[in-house]
C-alpha cells in the first residue's frame, strides 16, 4: 500500500475547528488547548475529568536505560529513595520497590488534585493577582510619602534633622527594606511561578508520545513541592508619637509586617445570575425525606430524614453508606476538612465517622442531661465544631463551640443585655466573616439569629419586609456571604445579605420540591443542593457564576445585542383580544342580589349552565341544580365529595366525578347518566374537571395522596386520553394536589393547587408560571378559580379572605373582593360569559353575585378617553 496516499483521520476539537489535545471523560468530548482552558474554568464543567489525549489511547512507553548500568533498563521504583532502579542497583535491593508503571500511575493520581487546582484556580486567579501586585508597586512610594509628611507635621522644629535623616535613610538604610524592590520582587516571583506552572502543564500534562514516566516521577520529587499558589504581601505602619528625644526611634519604627497570603476576594471573581438555574434533580433511595444535607465533595453528600436514616449518596441517588445509630433531627450532621462525618447519635453524643467509614469514635460525650444537642456545624475557618443545643425544661437554646480536641471553648446563650438569644436551634452554620448563623424555630414562627465569632449579637431576621412571619428551616451561606434560609410558611428560599437585609426570594415553591426544607452549598462548583420535607427529592441549582473576563470585558458585543433586542419585529406582537375593545373594568364591583341555596351545606363549587341556572356542590356528596331563587331543581345522588368535581359542556350536560371516581355525564334533560371516562388506575384519584369551550376537550386533574403528586390529563370528545401534564421542562413535578381546574381564553391550563399555588401551563403543557400570592413570596391558600372575558385569572384566597385578580401572565393586579359581605370567606367562583356576572360561593350555603366588567358603550366612549387600567387596579376594592 502506498503510504503517501493513505488517509489519516485527525481528531478535531468538539467545540471548534482546532486540533484536539485533550479529552473530557465526563462529557465526553475532545478539546483543543483553548477550549480545554475554558472547559475547566466554567462552573458547569469545573469538576469534569479532563485528561491528555494520550491517556485514552494505547501507546508504548519508552524504556529507559539505567544510568549506572547501561545494559539494563529501569523496571522498578524505589519508594524510600523515590528514584527508579534496575536489577543491578544494589543500593535499593533491601528497599521496598514497586513496578515503575504502577508508580507512575500512582503519582499521576496523587497529583491529580494539584493539577486540578492549577487549572481551575491558579490560572483563573492570575489576571486578578498580577494587576494588584502592579498596583502595590505604584502606590508604595505614595504611602511612604504620607509617613514622611506625618513626621514633618509632628516635628517642624526638627526639619533640618529630618531632612538629614531622610537623606541618610534613602542612601544607607532604605536599601534594606526598599518597598519598591519588594513589590518588584513579588511580581518577578509571580511571573516565575506562572512560567513554572506553564512549563509543568506543557511538559507533564500535555506531553508528546515520547513522554517519559520516569521524568514525571523525578519531577514530582523535586518540582511539585516547590509549587506555591499564593504569595505574601506587606503592610506599612508607623508609631504615632514623634518628639525631639526619640526622632530616630520613630523613624526606625517604620516596619514591614506580613498580612498573610495574597488572595482574591470572591466579589471580584463571582457574580449572581439573574435567577436560580436548574442544574439537576435526583431521587434518593434509603431516606424517606430530605431533612438535612451535608456536602462532602461535588458529587457526594450525606442526607438524613426524620426516621433515623442517614446515608451517603452520589448524584445518582444510590446510597453508598448508611449510619445506623443517628438520632432524629434536623441539622444533625456535618463534614470536616478530612471528609469525616460528624453527627449526633441516638444517645445525643457527637460521633465522628472516619473517611473510610470503618471507624466510629465518640468526639464529644453528652455531659449534661438537661441539654440536648440539636444541630452541628464544622467551621472550615477555625476547625471548631459549633453545636446548637436545646433545654426542654426551660425551653431555651444555646450555641457551644468546641476546639479540634473536643474541648468546650465558648458558649453563646444571651445577648449583651442578658436576654436569651435562642429558643430551639435546629440548623446552624457559619458565614465567611466568622458570624455564627442559627435557624431558630419557635412553634410556627422563628428567626435567623446571627452573632459575631465572639458571641456578640448582630441581628435577628424574623420576617419578610412585607410582614409575613418567618418559619425558618434549613440554612446555609454562599461564597458571596449571602445567608440562605428555607421558609416553611411561604415555601420559599430567602436570600439575605450578611447584615440581615432581605435581598430576594431565590426560590418560590420550586417544582418537584414545593416546600424547600434543607440546604447545602458546594463551595467548589457553586451549586446549591435543596432537599424536600415531603419526598426524597433533591434539586440542584446554580445562581452564582464566575466573572469571566473574556465575556464581561467585551461591552461592544453587549451593546450590539441590547440594541438589536430593542428593534421591534413585525408579526411578533401579542395578539389583542377582541373583548379588550368591547369590555372594560368597573370600579368598584357592583353587588347584585344574593341567594341562599337549599339542598347543600356549603357552596364549594359552582358551574354555570345558563345565566340563571347553576350546579352547586358541597363536601357532603350533595350536588344540585338551582336557579337565582336558591331552590333546588335537580339532585345528583352519586357524586363524590371533591372540590371542583363538576363542569358543564356546550350541550348543557353535567360532567361530574362519582363516588367510584369514574367521570359521568348527565344528559341535558337529566334523565340519562352515562360513564364518560372509567377510572383505569386505582393509584390516581381524579380531583376536579373542566370542559374546554375552545377545544371541546375535558381537563381532569388527578393526585396521589400518599406521595402528594398531581397531574392533569386531557381527554377528547370521545373520552380518549390525548395528553398528560405532570412535569416542567426540567422533569420536576408541577402539582401536589390540584383541587380546581379551568382554562383561560388563550388556552392556558390553570390549576388551583391546594398546597399554596396557582400553576399555569400552556395548552401543550409547557410551564408558564406559578403564582404563590401577593407580594411575591407571600403565602396563598387557593380555592375556587376562574378566568373572565378579559383573560384575568380570579382566585379565592382562604388566607386573606379575598378574591385576587391576576393577569394572564401571572402578575397581581388587585384584590377584587376583600371579605365580601354575606360571604366573608369566598371559596368558589364561576364567571358567566353571557351576562359578565361573577358567582361567588362561601363555606356556607350563601352565593353572592357581582358585576365588575361592563361593555364599552360606543356612543358614550367615542369621545371619552378610556380609563387608565392601572388607575382602576389601584383604586380601593369593594368589601
Amino acid at each position: 500500500m502506498d503510504k503517501a496516499s493513505s488517509t489519516y483521520r485527525i481528531h478535531k476539537c468538539s467545540k471548534c475547528p482546532g486540533d484536539t489535545e485533550y479529552h473530557c471523560v465526563s462529557c465526553p468530548c475532545d478539546l483543543c488547548p483553548q477550549c480545554k482552558e475554558n472547559h475547566v474554568k466554567d462552573l458547569q464543567t469545573i469538576n469534569h475529568d479532563v485528561v491528555s489525549h494520550r491517556d485514552i489511547i494505547n501507546y508504548i512507553p519508552t524504556q529507559e536505560i539505567c544510568v549506572r548500568h547501561p545494559s539494563h533498563v529501569y523496571i522498578k521504583y524505589c519508594e524510600p529513595c523515590q528514584v527508579p532502579a534496575c536489577k543491578k542497583c544494589r543500593k535499593h535491593r533491601k528497599h521496598k520497590k514497586i513496578d515503575v508503571k504502577t508508580a507512575h500511575k500512582t503519582k499521576r493520581q496523587q497529583y491529580r488534585g494539584t493539577v486540578h487546582t492549577i487549572r481551575n484556580e491558579a490560572l483563573f486567579y492570575r489576571p486578578v493577582l498580577l494587576p494588584r501586585i502592579k498596583a502595590d508597586f505604584k502606590t508604595c512610594h505614595t504611602e511612604f510619602s504620607l509617613y514622611l509628611s506625618e513626621m514633618l507635621t509632628k516635628a517642624p522644629t526638627l526639619k533640618n534633622l529630618i531632612n538629614k535623616v531622610r537623606k541618610d535613610l534613602k542612601y544607607n538604610v532604605f536599601c534594606d527594606f526598599n518597598f519598591k524592590h519588594r513589590c518588584l520582587k513579588q511580581m518577578i516571583e509571580m511571573n516565575r511561578h506562572i512560567v513554572s506552572l506553564q512549563e509543568y502543564e506543557l511538559r507533564y500534562v500535555q506531553p508528546e508520545f515520547t513522554f517519559s514516566a520516569l521524568q514525571f516521577l523525578s519531577f514530582t520529587k523535586t518540582a511539585l513541592p516547590q509549587i506555591h499558589l499564593t504569595l505574601h504581601t506587606s503592610h506599612l505602619s508607623m508609631t504615632e508619637s514623634l518628639n525631639k528625644e526619640d526622632v530616630m526611634e520613630s523613624l526606625s519604627a517604620i516596619q514591614i509586617t506580613k498580612k498573610g497570603n495574597r488572595r482574591v476576594g470572591n466579589q471580584c471573581l463571582l457574580k449572581l445570575t439573574s435567577g436560580a438555574e436548574f442544574h439537576q434533580s435526583l431521587t434518593l433511595t434509603g431516606v424517606d425525606r430530605c431533612y438535612h444535607i451535608s456536602f462532602v465533595t461535588s458529587d457526594r453528600v450525606w442526607v438524613s430524614d426524620h426516621r433515623n436514616n442517614l446515608i451517603l449518596t452520589d448524584t445518582t441517588g444510590v446510597p453508598q453508606h448508611r449510619v445506623e445509630d443517628s438520632c432524629r433531627g434536623n441539622g444533625l450532621h456535618t463534614v470536616n476538612s478530612e471528609s469525616e462525618l460528624i453527627y449526633i447519635n441516638r444517645n445525643y453524643n457527637i460521633n465522628r465517622l472516619s473517611k473510610d467509614m470503618k471507624t466510629t469514635t465518640t468526639f464529644i460525650e453528652r455531659a449534661d442531661s438537661t441539654w440536648r444537642p440539636r444541630c452541628v456545624y464544622w467551621s472550615p475557618s477555625t476547625g471548631n465544631l459549633l453545636v446548637g443545643m436545646y433545654n426542654n425544661d426551660t425551653m431555651t437554646g444555646k450555641v457551644t463551640r468546641y476546639n479540634q480536641s473536643g474541648q468546650l471553648s465558648h458558649t453563646i446563650q444571651n445577648d449583651n443585655t442578658g436576654l436569651r438569644l435562642y429558643s430551639e436551634p435546629i440548623y446552624i452554620t457559619e458565614n465567611n466573616n466568622g458570624d455564627v448563623v442559627v435557624s431558630d424555630c419557635i412553634g410556627l414562627s422563628g428567626a435567623v439569629v446571627v452573632t459575631e465569632l465572639g458571641g456578640r449579637h448582630r441581628f435577628s431576621y424574623t420576617r419578610h419586609p412585607s410582614g409575613s412571619v418567618l418559619e425558618p428551616r434549613g440554612i446555609c451561606t454562599d461564597a458571596l456571604s449571602h445567608i440562605l434560609v428555607c421558609d416553611d410558611r411561604t415555601n420559599t428560599v430567602q436570600m439575605l445579605d450578611r447584615d440581615g437585609q432581605f435581598l430576594s426570594h431565590l426560590l418560590i415553591r420550586p417544582s418537584g420540591i414545593f416546600t424547600p426544607h434543607s440546604l447545602s452549598y458546594d463551595v467548589n462548583t457553586h451549586r446549591l443542593w435543596v432537599g424536600s420535607p415531603s419526598n426524597n427529592t433533591v434539586v440542584i441549582y446554580r445562581y452564582i457564576t464566575r466573572q469571566d473576563a473574556l465575556t464581561d470585558l467585551n461591552p461592544a458585543t453587549t451593546d450590539v445585542m441590547e440594541s438589536l433586542s430593542e428593534i421591534p419585529t413585525t408579526g411578533t406582537e401579542k395578539p389583542q383580544q377582541g373583548n379588550q375593545y368591547l369590555l372594560k373594568l368597573m370600579s368598584p364591583p357592583e353587588l347584585l342580589p344574593s341567594l341562599t341555596v337549599t339542598g347543600v351545606d356549603r357552596c364549594l363549587h359552582i358551574s354555570c349552565v345558563i345565566s340563571d341556572r347553576v350546579w352547586v356542590s358541597d363536601d357532603w356528596n350533595n350536588l344540585i341544580l338551582t336557579d337565582t331563587t336558591g331552590v333546588p331543581l335537580h339532585h345528583v345522588e352519586d357524586s363524590c365529595s371533591s372540590d371542583g368535581l363538576h363542569t358543564v359542556n356546550s350541550e348543557n350536560e353535567l360532567i361530574y366525578i362519582n363516588r367510584n371516581y369514574n367521570i359521568n355525564k348527565l344528559s341535558k334533560d337529566m334523565k340519562t347518566t352515562t360513564t364518560f371516562i372509567e377510572r383505569a388506575d386505582s393509584t390516581w384519584e381524579p380531583q376536579c374537571v373542566y370542559w374546554s369551550p375552545s377545544t371541546g376537550d375535558l381537563l381532569v386533574a388527578m393526585s396521589i395522596d400518599d406521595t402528594e403528586t398531581g397531574k392533569v390529563t386531557r381527554y377528547n370528545q370521545s373520552g380518549q386520553l390525548t395528553q398528560t401534564i405532570q412535569n416542567d421542562n426540567t422533569g420536576l413535578g408541577l402539582y401536589r394536589k390540584p383541587h380546581f381546574i379551568t382554562e383561560n381564553n388563550n388556552g392556558d391550563v390553570v390549576v388551583s393547587d391546594s398546597v399554596g399555588a396557582v400553576v399555569v401551563t400552556e395548552r401543550g403543557g409547557r410551564h408558564r408560571f406559578t403564582y404563590t400570592g401577593h407580594p411575591s413570596g407571600s403565602v396563598i391558600e387557593p380555592y375556587g378559580i376562574c378566568p373572565d372575558a378579559l383573560s384575568h385569572i380570579l382566585v379565592c384566597d382562604d388566607r386573606t379572605k379575598t378574591v385576587q385578580m391576576i393577569d394572564s401572565d401571572g402578575q397581581f393586579l388587585s384584590h377584587l373582593l376583600i371579605s365580601p359581605s354575606g360571604i366573608f370567606t369566598p371559596y368558589s367562583l364561576s364567571y358567566d360569559v353571557n351576562t359578565h356576572r361573577l358567582w361567588v360561593g362561601s363555606r356556607y350555603n350563601k352565593v353572592v353575585l357581582y358585576r365588575y366588567i361592563t361593555r364599552q358603550d360606543a356612543l358614550t366612549d367615542e369621545h371619552t378617553p378610556r380609563p387608565n387600567e392601572d388607575d382602576v387596579f389601584s383604586s380601593t376594592p369593594a368589601v
